[in-house]
C-alpha cells in the first residue's frame, strides 16, 4: 500500500538522507545550486555503515527514514547514499508514486566520457558494487562505450570519514592500498561511488600524484544529483524562487556529532536533532 504525504507547496523542504555524513557532500550541491530551498538532512548514523547490510534490510530501513522525512511535509526526497539507492530506491518510488525522488549513483557515465586510457575505476562500498543495478549499468555502459569499470570495493573507509579521520596517516595509507592497483591498471579516471569519499578527495588527489604517470579525473556525482532535482521540481511546479532558507538536521546517533560535521565540512550551523526512526 503506497504512503500518503502532507500537502506540498513551494515553501515545503527538500528531504536528503544518508547512512551518516556522507550525504553533505551532495547537500553541499543542493545548497548553492537551490539557494532559497529548505532543507532537511538525515543521517542514519545509529545504523551506519550500510555497506554491509542485506538488500531486505536496506529497502526496510531506506522505506522508513523515507517516511519520517515526508512525514515532516517533504516536497521532495533526495537518497544521498550510493548503497540505499542501489537497494532500494525503486521501493521508495514505489511507495510514494509522483513524488519527486531522485538517488546517487556511481558516475560510469561521466567516467566514460571522460577516460582517454578506456580504463575507469570506481571507487564504492562493497554493497553497492555487488548491486544489481549498478552491474547492469556498468555492463549496459561498457557496450555503448567499450570502457572498462575497475571496481574497488573500499571497506572501512565510511568508517574512518564517519570518524573524522579525513587527513590522517591510517586514511591515507588505506586509500593507498585501494587507489594503487587502479592506476596501475591504467585507470586514467577515478568515480567516487560513495557519497562519504569527495571528503577525503584531497587525499585521493594526494595519492594519484605520487603514483600516476598522468592526469587522472576525479568523478564526483553531486552536481549532477542537485541539476536533476531542480529538474524535477520547476517540471512539478515546486522551486521556491525567493526567500531565506532553513536548515534542519536529524541523526539517530548524537546530534553534537552531526552539528560538527556541518560546521567543520560545509561552515553551517543549522538546528540538529536526535530522533528514533524504527
Amino acid at each position: 500500500m503506497t504512503q500518503p504525504v502532507h500537502a506540498t507547496s513551494v515553501d515545503s523542504p527538500i528531504g536528503i538522507f544518508d547512512s551518516g555524513i556522507g550525504g553533505l557532500s551532495v547537500l553541499r550541491h543542493i545548497h548553492a545550486q537551490l539557494p532559497h530551498e529548505h532543507l532537511l538532512y538525515f543521517a542514519d548514523s545509529g545504523y551506519a555503515p550500510y555497506g554491509g547490510r542485506s538488500e531486505e534490510w536496506l529497502i526496510a530501513r531506506s522505506l522508513a527514514v523515507a517516511g519520517f522525512l515526508f512525514g515532516q511535509g517533504a516536497k521532495a526526497l533526495v537518497v544521498a547514499c550510493n548503497t540505499a539507492t542501489v537497494a532500494a530506491i525503486k521501493a521508495i518510488r514505489a511507495e510514494w508514486p509522483g513524488m519527486p525522488i531522485v538517488g546517487v549513483e556511481p558516475g560510469l557515465k561521466p567516467g566514460a566520457a571522460a577516460t582517454q586510457s578506456g580504463k575507469v575505476g570506481v571507487l564504492a562500498t562493497d554493497r553497492t558494487l555487488r548491486g544489481e543495478k549498478l552491474l547492469q549499468l556498468r555492463d549496459q555502459i561498457a557496450a555503448d562505450t567499450g570502457a572498462q569499470f575497475l571496481l574497488q570495493p573500499c571497506v572501512g573507509l565510511v568508517d574512518r570519514i564517519e570518524r573524522g579521520e579525513l587527513g590522517s596517516v591510517e586514511t591515507a595509507a588505506m586509500l593507498e592500498q585501494f587507489v594503487v592497483p587502479l592506476l596501475e591498471q591504467g585507470a586514467d579516471t577515478l568515480v567516487l561511488g560513495c557519497t562519504h569519499y569527495p571528503f577525503v578527495e584531497e587525499l585521493i588527489r594526494q595519492v594519484v600524484a605520487s603514483h600516476a604517470t598522468g592526469p587522472v579525473t576525479l568523478i564526483d556525482t553531486g552536481d549532477a544529483v542537485a541539476r536533476q532535482l531542480a529538474r524535477l521540481l520547476e517540471g512539478a511546479g515546486l522551486l521556491r524562487p525567493a526567500g531565506t532558507p532553513r536548515l534542519r538536521g536529524y541523526t539517530t546517533a548524537d546530534p553534537a556529532t552531526l552539528a560538527a560535521a556541518f560546521h567543520g565540512l560545509l561552515g553551517l550551523t543549522p538546528q540538529v536533532e536526535s530522533v528514533n526512526v524504527a
